[in-house]
């Protein structure tokens, strides 16, 4: 049986995969998840996929492989933005022997992986009034800020790469305003990516605590103490309401959050759904139901009527990316489920 090589390749984990071709899906038989920081290359991490016991045996077997990768691919390369590995498909095929490596863009890849969801892999923020093969959207704040959108051909969806979360951040208040100034001040230019992120996020809780809006708890310190992803803790006692300047943090970025994808969701009118994805949203899906991030979302001036009809979903399943990037290698040889 032949066999695909896929990964989804980003600024905080790795996960590769191999999978055999069967129908109507190509079954995953193994799969391991790696610490994107833990190495100084791409090439590790594949070298040590390939020597695992259940997968050594069928290097031979594999047809194709497709990688997501965090950044803009460009001749079948890139250099990841916010980790700065330098990959290049070619050279990769040529170590490992094989028949044929594709890079494409991680939000292009989650965005081919969403017809594989089923209805439990997503939660609805807005039912809308979606259009049959109409334009679709995927956002996703993680590391970064990713951005992809599908059109319909007449036969199937096509993705295209977008580097939307490096557009210009535009506040719509006066603490934004002053959240902008206070960025500026480190950044110069100031991106969406540096609000809407997991680093954002952090950025967010220390502009509050700096300007006095209020202080973090005892737990919320003894917290950080012990665990090592402040996002995280954040995102926890933001949702669980422990702390009240988590509280403001996780509205405000909400809020951001909401405005940007109501923006890209205009640019692309993507009348066939936006796709809330990314490391973050599952965390705080709680939150984003609450109704801040839609009133974000739908907050257009004249155009709010037209964004209160877009369908807006959060994914929770994290392999959507994975996914596409194994729907993608199942078409470049040749497609049992495409």
């Amino acid at each position: 049986m032949s066999h695909l090589l896929a990964a989804d390749i980003g600024g905080t984990k790795t996960i590769v995969a191999l999978a055999a071709r069967t129908r109507p899906w190509s079954s995953v038989v193994a799969e391991r998840t790696y610490a994107s920081r833990d190495f100084s290359m791409l090439e590790a991490i594949i070298q040590n996929f390939m020597a695992r016991p259940e997968v050594a045996g069928n290097v031979g077997k594999v047809e194709a492989a497709c990688l997501a990768v965090a950044g803009p691919v460009a001749g079948n390369g890139t250099v990841l933005t916010n980790l700065g590995w330098r990959i290049d498909a070619r050279e990769l095929a040529a170590r490992f022997r094989l028949p044929s490596v594709t890079l494409i863009n991680d939000f292009a890849a989650a965005g081919l992986g969403l017809p594989r969801l089923t209805a439990q892999d997503l939660v609805t923020l807005q039912h809308g009034l979606p259009r049959e093969h109409g334009t679709q959207l995927v956002i996703g704040a993680g590391t970064g800020l990713g951005v992809g959108w599908l059109t319909w051909d007449g036969s199937r969806y096509r993705a295209h790469d977008s580097e939307a979360g490096h557009a210009d951040f535009a506040p719509l208040d006066e603490l934004q305003d002053r959240l902008l100034a206070s960025l500026r001040r480190n950044f110069g230019r100031v991106s969406w990516e540096r609000v809407v992120s997991g680093p954002g996020l952090m950025r967010i809780f220390s502009f509050l605590q700096e300007v006095g809006m209020e202080s973090p708890s005892r737990e919320m310190i003894e917290a950080s103490k012990k665990r090592a992803d402040a996002t995280e803790i954040i995102g926890e006692f933001g949702v669980a309401r422990r702390d009240p300047l988590a509280v403001r943090a996780l509205d405000l970025f909400v809020a951001t959050y909401g405005a940007f994808a109501g923006n890209v969701a205009l640019a692309t009118l993507a009348h066939g759904g936006v796709y809330i994805a990314g490391g973050i949203a599952p965390k705080i899906a709680a939150k984003l139901q609450e109704g801040g991030f839609m009133r974000a979302f739908t907050d257009k001036g004249r155009f709010s009527d037209l964004l209160k009809t877009i369908p807006v979903y959060v994914v929770m399943n994290p392999k959507v990316g994975l996914y596409g990037a194994l729907l993608e290698a199942e078409r470049l040889a040749g497609g049992v489920g495409v």
